[in-house]
């Protein structure tokens, strides 16, 4: 009989729990609580959003403004730690990797191999999340760094890498100017008698400067240089 009573006692427990979940009743999530709830994340991922763009911002000054090698290098690692720290932007390691292929330029003395395992290597990490015509452009210009170590016996096969890389670029976007102004940049500096000269490279420069006419980089954050280097180039062929 304990049993049974004690039995009975739980069931009338359970039931009593059951219908208090019953009468209780559950508060709809409000449109003001949405719009809080909402306003929250875009604030966060705002701020997110702004510290990459200062970060970027003060970079590209810094890049800017670079005068020496060293200069230079320092900006390729600032980009790099913003690169490292947002992992999911190719901007910063575009930037990492163009700012360090011109250090092989600015320093005479450079192992221009070494600079361009060390642009490959952050390039590479640049493709990975987006290839795109200037990434394809940044890729002709680190061969072509590769190739000057040693033209005559380098042209096969770093002339062909910089070759096949404008050939990509063109097929993503046609319409960018820097791919002619790299292109007429090698036909310069390539003689006559293998297709280069001057007068080949006009045509190139001019298409170039044409085409920065209309172009509109997607941001202010990305790649918007050469107007000025192909308006040079064009007039050393006059």
């Amino acid at each position: 009989m304990l049993h049974a009573a004690s039995f009975k006692s739980k069931v009338k427990s359970q039931k009593n729990i059951n219908q208090e979940i019953k009468d209780q009743k559950i508060k709809p999530i409000t449109m003001k609580q949405i719009i809080i709830i909402l306003s929250m994340f875009l604030a966060g991922h705002l701020a997110a959003q702004t510290r990459y763009e200062a970060g970027m911002q003060k970079g590209l000054e810094q890049f800017g403004a670079a005068k020496t090698a060293e200069d230079m290098a320092a900006a390729s690692a600032f980009f790099e730690r913003i690169a490292d720290a947002e992992k999911d932007k190719w901007l910063p390691y575009y930037y990492a990797a163009y700012a360090n292929h011109l250090t092989g330029w600015m320093n005479p003395k450079a192992d221009k191999d070494k600079v361009a395992e060390k642009s490959k290597d952050l390039l590479s990490k640049a493709e990975a999340l987006e290839r795109n015509a200037d990434t394809y452009c940044m890729r002709q210009m680190i061969a072509i760094q590769q190739m000057t170590v040693d033209p005559m016996a380098r042209w096969q096969t770093y002339g062909t890498e910089a070759t096949n890389a404008l050939a990509e670029a063109k097929k993503v976007d046609a319409n960018n100017p820097r791919i002619y102004l790299l292109d007429g940049q090698t036909l310069m500096n390539t003689p006559e008698a293998f297709g280069g000269g001057k007068a080949v490279a006009k045509k190139l420069f001019e298409k170039s400067i044409q085409l920065f006419e209309t172009y509109k980089p997607q941001s202010a954050m990305h790649p918007s240089w050469g107007k000025d280097q192909a308006t040079k180039l064009l007039a050393a062929c006059q």
